[in-house]
């Protein structure tokens, strides 16, 4: 049976990706800063492991772990993350270090350390979950954007690197999904001084719309089953976005800067109002 190791596996786009692993008869290995998340994947038969993706040796621990129990990672799900909202002069320089520490560099210090077995047993796929905030960022979505953003950009000379080793670089890029992220955002405004002329700014972030995503949002099933089929294919594409939103938001990338920025400021004020 293939072998994948997952980050991130404790709750939401995780737990769902790890369940339909099994389902497709993958062997699991399902991590999480969260221990407790985690048990219930370990009782449907996942192999568990508590990880802290900003720790360099502990990443290496457990991949070196996995490969010796499973002889080869056949693929890596960077899902580990999350979100720091709030006005880039707002939100406080260490909460933007810790954003780009887990999103970004969490990722990176996984892939880098599976490399060198995939390329040893002639191939593999590294999925990382990104967001199409990688691509088209918002107001108020400075920190978060910013780590996918560099994602994205590492993620394309990566790809191109290890295309001759028989290693496949995938991006996911869902837009708005069913979990407790919008939750947990509403959280993270919290513990830092507001300055008042982004008085809209927050209050479209406290509302339940420009973070949840209403009828645009899927489930984390569907983004699940995109990076599973992305996992299990011979000739995976770069960047798989997963709903009608995401989509939307891509081809908005493709309107001219001063139109974006004036349809993005109208959202603002609707979504404020709206709160």
């Amino acid at each position: 049976m293939p072998t994948v190791l997952l980050t991130g596996a404790a709750s939401g786009i995780g737990r769902a990706t790890a369940e339909s692993f099994l389902d497709n008869g993958w062997t699991v290995y399902a991590t999480d800063i969260d221990a407790d998340g985690l048990d219930e994947l370990a009782r449907e038969g996942c192999h568990t492991e508590v990880l802290d993706v900003t720790d360099d040796a502990a990443v290496e621990a457990v991949v070196e772990r996995v490969e010796t129990d499973s002889g080869g990672i056949d693929c890596l799900v960077n899902n580990a993350g999350y979100g720091q909202m709030g006005p880039v002069e707002d939100v406080p320089i260490d909460r933007m270090r810790a954003q780009f520490d887990v999103n970004y560099w969490g990722a990176i210090r996984c892939t880098k350390a599976v490399l060198a077995g995939m390329r040893e047993r002639g191939g593999g796929t590294v999925v990382t979950v990104a967001s199409v905030m990688g691509q088209v960022a918002s107001p108020g979505w400075g920190a978060y954007a910013g780590s996918k953003h560099a994602l994205e950009g590492t993620s394309d000379a990566l790809r191109v690197e290890v295309a001759t080793e028989g290693i496949d670089v995938v991006l996911v890029e869902p837009a708005w999904v069913r979990t407790g992220f919008a939750d947990r955002v509403h959280d993270r405004l919290a513990g830092f001084d507001r300055t008042g002329c982004y008085e809209r700014i927050y209050e479209s972030l406290e509302g339940n719309g420009v973070v949840g995503g209403g009828p645009l949002s899927v489930t984390p099933d569907r983004v699940a089953n995109r990076i599973v089929a992305a996992a299990e294919s011979s000739d995976p594409v770069a960047r798989y976005t997963v709903g009608l939103g995401a989509r939307a938001i891509v081809l908005s990338g493709l309107l001219p800067d001063a139109v974006r920025d004036y349809i993005q400021r109208l959202l603002i004020r609707r979504f404020s109002e709206g709160r």
